[in-house]
């Protein structure tokens, strides 16, 4: 805004230089011929159509196009654009000129230092017209002798800027025509954007060979936990956390709505798999979708957007507050940040409230789409396992995830450069359910297990059963940026967050306390029911906690449990709570850096995050025979500390370096690791990154 105020007063002048004139017409052609004439003898009237400026048709043609620079740039609402531009042609600049007082933008004194005459020693001073109005006299001047300014590139900002928080979901409504595109297809304007990034990655122990971090559960079956002779330590180097993408603005011919979108994918998908790839699959990751929506905006007034957005984008629970972290393949998950991109439908509000803090408030609603992610096993089931479990579960509840978030933002330091900052509160609420079709049944009382006959429950649930728990969560956070620091704090607590990288992998269990003659599927026996009933999903899920049915009676034997006490377990969300503190410090503006110069690009980023999962749930008697044999994981919390130092060479050219703790802790009492052959409660890497990032 400080860079558009020269151009707005001078603009403004030019209005108000000819303003005298829409009243009386004729009077002020006769009033400048009287004046032109008693400073220089020998010039000649003009008649009033010779100086464009001096008629009511063209000094309201100025008006209407100052006003449409001013919306397009941000500065006026459509609506009150539109109030001044209906106003009666003497009105226009009065009331052009209390709007941009009341917004902040111009005061007295910055039309006063605008409307400074020029000196008499200037050689345009003697064809200025005699007038007591000093703003006339120097826009005349301007406008009557100087030759028209050449474009010159921008001067480059005068203090380096303070650290920035990640907001991929902002406040701040889109500005009609405000995007600057780099082309256009037919109507619609484009400007792509992205990055292009290598880094190279040591990490000190790395059992699951990633080349991101990963919670301490070592999928090296049958070696599960242990790292082997050594810490396991591994070298990577990677390109493929490149991002491309492309924003969007569509035309519309009211000026009230507002149509924009975007598009984006990276490189991080799975590897190809295709014969002539096969032994160099891994370098040769697979292009996937990140974000890809469309968003309406419609201006109700001059201090309300109401907006709605469909197609897939950031989720409303946890991703309002990201991590400013090197490592972005995996961005703090597992380790105290939640967020997800997901399909949805947005309905959202932004109000301005104004006040020298520029609050604005924005409460938004979605419907998500549903998702379950439980895990099945320790190993990859390949694409039926995603299926399966990742769409199945969360689709077969028959209702979609629902997720809301309110933010308030407002300007905690009026310092240059500085953003806003923002309190958000966040939450998401879903179900997943899993379905146990009659065919399921075991057919006898040996392959039953338990002692329960196939008429026992077959009479109780002919039709086969369902099994469901929920998904729920809260998170409230705070981006506080300041002159000195950026703080960003995120704090979170829920059920079942398995899908948002929470609750150390788990999802859900079965809670078979109180329950006698626990049956499950066709592979239950009579010694221990490690697996439950086959389900449309995929089938049993053995590890996460299966369908199992049992009686809710004590009984002496099997046969005694009366058809109307045999009951499905219930199934209950593992509960998890965490968030990170993430504090971004300007190194160089506490330098006092040259803004243009090189070293105006250093910051520094201090990082620490904790995912944990309640001991209750991780103690809890219900959970831990029968159809729970791995549900819940023993994973007690995963920690992470890093510090990030960026160096900016210039506006596209960053270098990144990060040191990184990441560790997984056991329950209290295990030591199930074998950590370079010995046994312990805790799995932690030191992990170096370092790498270019080049944007554009």
């Amino acid at each position: 805004m400080p860079k558009l105020k020269p151009w707005i007063c001078a603009s403004l002048l030019a209005v108000a230089s000819v303003v005298p004139a829409l009243a009386k017409e004729k009077d002020a052609a006769d009033a400048k011929n009287t004046a032109e004439t008693t400073a220089n003898p020998a010039a000649q009237p003009a008649p009033p159509a010779a100086n464009p400026n001096l008629t009511p048709a063209a000094s309201s043609a100025n008006v209407t196009a100052l006003l449409g620079v001013l919306v397009m740039k941000g500065v006026l609402a459509p609506a009150e654009a539109n109030a001044i531009r209906n106003a009666a042609p003497e009105a226009e600049f009065q009331l052009l000129v209390e709007a941009l007082t009341r917004k902040g933008v111009v005061t007295a004194e910055d039309l006063s230092a605008a409307a400074t005459p020029v000196p008499a020693a200037q050689p345009a001073a003697a064809a200025a017209p005699v007038t007591a109005n000093p703003v006339t006299v120097a826009v005349s001047t301007q406008s009557a002798q100087a030759p028209a300014p050449k474009e010159t590139k921008p001067a480059g900002p005068v203090v380096v800027p303070a650290v920035v928080p990640l907001r991929v979901l902002p406040v701040d409504p889109p500005v009609k025509d405000g995007l600057k595109a780099a082309f256009t297809m037919g109507p619609v304007k484009m400007t792509p954007y992205g990055f292009l990034k290598a880094t190279g990655v040591y990490d000190t122990s790395n059992p699951n060979g990633d080349d991101m971090p990963f919670p301490g559960v070592f999928l090296a079956t049958p070696q599960v936990f242990s790292t082997g002779p050594t810490k396991d330590p591994e070298f990577h180097l990677k390109a493929r956390s490149s991002r491309i993408g492309a924003n969007f603005e569509f035309a519309d011919i009211s000026p009230r709505i507002t149509l924009t979108g975007r598009i984006e994918g990276d490189f991080e998908g799975n590897f190809s798999e295709v014969d002539n790839r096969d032994v160099s699959s891994i370098r040769s990751s697979m292009f996937s979708f990140r974000q890809a929506w469309v968003r309406l905006d419609y201006a109700a007034s001059e201090n309300a957007d109401f907006y709605f957005e469909g197609g897939q984008d950031w989720t409303l629970f946890g991703s309002s507050a990201l991590p400013n972290l090197l490592e972005t393949t995996a961005l703090g998950y597992w380790y105290g940040d939640v967020y997800e991109r997901s399909p949805q439908f947005q309905l959202g509000w932004v109000q301005k409230l104004g006040g020298s803090r520029n609050l604005k408030f924005s409460p938004t609603f979605a419907i998500m789409m549903p998702t379950s992610s439980q895990i099945e096993k320790l190993g990859s089931l390949g694409l039926a396992g995603q299926i399966g479990q990742a769409e199945r579960e969360g689709a077969d509840s028959g209702r979609p995830e629902l997720e809301g978030r309110v933010a308030l933002q407002f300007q905690l330091d009026k310092a240059p450069a500085v953003a806003p900052a923002q309190f958000i509160l966040s939450g998401v609420d879903g179900k997943r359910t899993s379905v146990v079709p009659n065919s399921s049944y075991c057919t006898s009382v040996l392959t039953c297990g338990g002692g329960l006959t196939p008429a026992n429950y077959v009479a109780a649930f002919p039709n086969g059963f369902t099994a469901s728990s929920h998904i729920y969560g809260l998170q409230g956070a705070l981006q506080l940026p300041t002159r000195w620091f950026t703080l960003v704090v995120s704090a979170y607590r829920g059920g079942d967050l398995r899908f948002f990288f929470a609750g150390q992998v788990n999802s859900f269990a079965t809670d078979t306390n109180g329950l006698s003659n626990i049956v499950g599927g066709a592979n239950s026996t009579a010694t221990g029911y490690t697996s439950g009933f086959a389900t449309l999903d995929g089938g049993p899920l053995a590890a996460a906690g299966g369908a199992v049915l049992g009686c809710n009676v004590p009984a002496a034997t099997a046969a005694l449990c009366p058809q109307g006490n045999v009951v499905v377990a219930p199934q209950r969300a593992i509960r998890t709570f965490g968030g990170f503190v993430n504090l971004g410090l300007p190194l160089s503006r506490w330098f006092n850096a040259n803004p243009k110069g090189h070293n105006a690009g250093w910051q520094l980023y201090l990082h620490m995050g904790k995912d944990q999962v309640p001991n209750h749930d991780l103690n809890y008697g219900g959970y831990t025979g029968n159809a729970n044999s791995l549900a819940p994981l023993p994973l007690l919390m995963g920690k992470l500390a890093a510090a990030t130092l960026y160096y900016k060479v210039n506006p596209n050219v960053t270098f990144g370096f990060e040191q990184s703790i990441y560790a997984t802790r056991l329950m209290d009492g295990l030591t199930l690791y074998t950590i370079a052959g010995k046994p312990s409660n805790e799995w932690q890497d030191h992990r170096s990154e370092f790498g270019p990032i080049f944007t554009f």
